[in-house]
């Protein structure tokens, strides 16, 4: 219907699969709309209201090969999520009014949120474990980034707005973290995998803490990656088209694939070096 920005689901076991489903809905389907960082003759983009469902995020393969950049770059972006290696890089005004670093990391935003009447910084993370820990059934366990003070005057606001975990007990007595992400806008080709697979990996790192605190065997239940705007930038049609959707027709899902259990020995190895990199990162103001 004209007017109506689509509202698109996908399902699937796996992140890759999950992933790749969701390009061709959104492309398919997504309706034409002008974005804020079009350039003269650029066409529109593809956009919609997008759900995707991962029934189970660590299944195999997790990496699709038409990631942005390479494996390098996924195990960097972990890291920079769940290890803060770039909160460094984050602008410091009240140092420095002329500070023009970032404006924000998520690592930022979930461990260190920062209120301005709050005198400590707080862990977003830890006490969404601590709640789950104590009262399995909480649906008071998120996270959130927004910041409304700040980020609706800044030039590049957080993207992921939320996470929301839940516990549920299976029959062999098992509990299982279920977990909610949601974007504002989300760039569905260049940033949508690596976004999902290190929030997998923060879904992990929760699961883990829970169990830690409680005693109970935790496992990861169905991811669920919300996009406000799950969008595919019309500059991008041309590689789009002739990388991935060729892609489908000549390659099987085995070889547009990798398995990330066998491609972890190459990302670990690039650790030493990505946290060499990032240290160089974000020091000039």
């Amino acid at each position: 219907m004209k007017g109506h920005i689509p509202v698109l689901m996908v399902e699937a076991e796996g992140l890759a699969e999950a992933w790749e489903q969701s390009l061709i809905e959104l492309y398919k389907d997504g309706c034409e709309i002008e974005t804020e960082y079009d350039k003269p003759g650029d066409p529109p983009s593809k956009d919609c209201s997008m759900t995707i469902v991962i029934r189970n995020p660590l299944a195999e393969p997790m990496i699709h090969r038409d990631l942005p950049g390479g494996l390098e770059d996924l195990q960097e972006y972990c890291m920079e999520v769940l290890d803060g290696i770039k909160d460094h890089c984050v602008r410091d005004t009240e140092a420095d009014p002329n500070d023009t670093r970032w404006e924000y990391t998520y690592h930022q935003r979930l461990f260190t949120y920062a209120v301005p009447s709050h005198e400590k910084e707080i862990d977003q993370i830890e006490l969404v474990a601590q709640k789950l820990a104590a009262t399995p059934h909480t649906r008071r366990a998120q996270a959130i980034t927004w910041k409304v003070w700040e980020d609706n005057d800044c030039y590049d606001p957080a993207c992921l707005q939320s996470i929301w975990c839940r516990l549920l007990q299976a029959e062999d007595g098992d509990w299982f973290l279920n977990t909610n992400i949601r974007f504002r806008s989300n760039d569905a080709y260049k940033a949508a995998l690596m976004n999902m697979f290190a929030f997998i990996q923060l879904q992990k790192k929760i699961a883990d803490r829970i169990a830690e605190l409680s005693g109970k065997t935790v496992r990861l239940g169905r991811y669920v990656h919300q996009a406000d705007s799950y969008h595919l930038y019309g500059s991008y049609f041309g590689e789009f088209e002739d990388r991935f959707l060729k892609g489908l027709d000549s390659r099987t899902f085995e070889e547009r694939t990798f398995r990330y259990e066998d491609m972890k020995p190459i990302m670990d190895e690039a650790i030493p070096g990505i946290l060499e990199k990032s240290k160089k990162l974000g020091r000039d103001r």
